[in-house]
């Protein structure tokens, strides 16, 4: 593959885990993205902040430990002010200088009410007024449009709120197609937009999950990908090589049309993510 004309962003996300063994799994995985020397890793937090002391934990110890600069995700779902001000004055304390700002998920049964803040763009706002420019604020973005709006242009809009309440830069939710990447650019542009919007890529390692998860959030998998991960059943080797094959050509497009980076979804797993950077040729 052709290497792209400069070198862009590269980002790898973790989850944190619920136990001592996934976080040493967690630990070892970083270590050897960390060999790669990526621009920053980030850091997820569970539904109404159900993972808050553990996105903590072990975004302090990715940021002190691994040496890799990490953004924790921050989401007002669940969460008071204050909470979140004290959140934000821990990170500040311990020399964290991105965030990745979210509605978040809301928790099965916990209905649209929750917190004092409702809405990501009120979150960024929030985080100024906190924080000033101490961080460089992410905020999510969706090509194919976010499951819960009522429409795309809807969508548009909300992205532009928080893209004008402050945000730094974007990353999307991870998608198959990058026409839609590209499309969603030019929309955003033209609304008077010009925010940084990083692809976020989903490396395919097992269809069956996949497809579930991607049936959940939106994200759509062309017929022919689908059709084609079926074909193999339970042939994980051929799902794997095949994957990695359709996502390097997608993020070589990508690049070459200009995305100023990629933001990997890890799942806490390594290689399927170098597999594609090597595939890049983006060097370290």
């Amino acid at each position: 593959m052709s290497k792209p004309q400069s070198k862009p962003a590269i980002s790898f996300e973790f989850f944190p885990t619920k136990t001592d063994a996934g976080h040493e799994k967690l630990m070892v995985t970083a270590r050897r993205l960390a060999e790669y020397k990526p621009d920053f890793f980030s850091c997820t937090y569970g539904a109404g902040g159900s993972t808050r002391d553990r996105t903590l934990n072990t975004v302090l110890q990715l940021d002190g430990e691994v040496k890799v600069p990490t953004a924790p995700h921050l989401s007002c779902v669940g969460d008071g002010k204050q909470e979140l001000r004290e959140l934000l004055n821990l990170y500040k304390d311990a020399g964290i200088k991105r965030i990745v700002a979210l509605r978040g998920d809301l928790p099965s049964g916990m209905g649209m009410a929750s917190g004092e803040l409702r809405y990501a763009n009120e979150l960024v706002e929030f985080i100024r007024s906190e924080t000033g420019n101490h961080f460089h604020i992410e905020i999510a973005a969706y090509p194919e449009m976010h499951p819960q709006a009522r429409n795309f242009e809807d969508d548009l809009a909300n992205f532009v709120r928080k893209a004008k309440a402050g945000a730094s830069s974007a990353i999307t939710q991870y998608f198959f197609n990058a026409d839609c990447y590209f499309y969603f650019v030019e929309r955003v542009r033209k609304l008077g937009v010009e925010t940084p919007i990083v692809p976020g890529i989903m490396p395919i390692t097992n269809y069956s999950k996949l497809a579930r998860f991607s049936d959940a959030c939106g994200a759509e998998i062309p017929r022919w990908v689908r059709k084609q991960l079926e074909s193999y059943g339970d042939d994980m080797e051929s799902i794997q090589a095949f994957g990695e094959q359709v996502i390097s050509e997608m993020c070589e497009e990508l690049l070459t049309g200009g995305a100023p980076g990629l933001h990997f979804y890890t799942l806490n797993q390594a290689e399927p993510s170098l597999a594609i950077w090597d595939n890049l040729k983006l060097g370290r």
